[in-house]
């Protein structure tokens, strides 16, 4: 609605003063066949705003796409932390790293390109350090499979945000692999005895959407229901 797109815009404006490395990137993905999958310079800033406040030197992204959240979240770790970020698009892949280096944050992040599953599972295996923060932005009918294999990369205090749950309207009404798997992903939420979480819905320059929340804390039975994994 045009009212939501007005009142984001003078947010945005007045408290994102979105960086130009940011708005360069943008204007270059918008120059390309490719639709506008990024999250919106007020979430962005919103993302950023979480790291700094979790005071996050490990940052785990799935879904990279040409930089844009990933750039918001580099920013915000300091010195000597690191955002991992996936993307299955090898195209992507190149447009991220383009990105990330022209807004000097390459030292910041590591991209990987493939399968997020895959390499969500190699990290499992190499017993990577735990990440202060997960942002899956990515394949939908994964995200249940996604959050198993994050919370095993997550330690007490861990947040995990889990971007467009809400798909419009479709979340409580379509019969889709994105709106099943969603659900699936909030029903897991729900039945994890090791994370409390929320969901917020959303109206802005993305139109209709939400995430959830949530935060990672010391397991509550020894009998946790079993995850759906699609």
């Amino acid at each position: 609605m045009e009212i939501w797109n007005n009142n984001d815009i003078y947010l945005t404006e007045q408290l994102v003063k979105e960086p130009t490395a940011l708005q360069n990137a943008t204007k270059k993905i918008r120059a390309t066949p490719y639709p506008p999958m990024e999250v919106s310079p007020a979430q962005g800033k919103f993302l950023y705003l979480l790291a700094k406040i979790q005071n996050a030197s490990r940052i785990l992204e799935i879904g990279t796409y040409y930089g844009y959240s990933t750039i918001w979240l580099a920013k915000a770790v300091p010195e000597g932390g690191v955002v991992v970020s996936i993307e299955q698009t090898q195209a992507f892949v190149e447009m991220a790293k383009e990105n990330i280096a022209e807004a000097g944050l390459y030292e910041k992040v590591q991209l990987h390109h493939g399968d997020a599953s895959l390499i969500l599972c190699n990290f499992i295996d190499e017993s990577t350090s735990p990440f202060d923060m997960v942002f899956i932005d990515a394949h939908k009918p994964s995200y249940p499979k996604y959050l198993n294999l994050c919370l095993k990369l997550s330690k007490p205090g861990t947040i995990i945000i889990g971007d467009n749950v809400i798909l419009g309207s479709e979340i409580s009404l379509a019969t889709n692999p994105k709106a099943e798997g969603v659900r699936d992903f909030i029903q897991n939420l729900s039945a994890a005895d090791d994370i409390e979480s929320t969901a917020l819905q959303t109206v802005g320059i993305k139109g209709y959407d939400g995430f959830t929340i949530g935060v990672v804390g010391p397991a509550k039975s020894k009998t946790p229901q079993p995850l759906k994994i699609q």
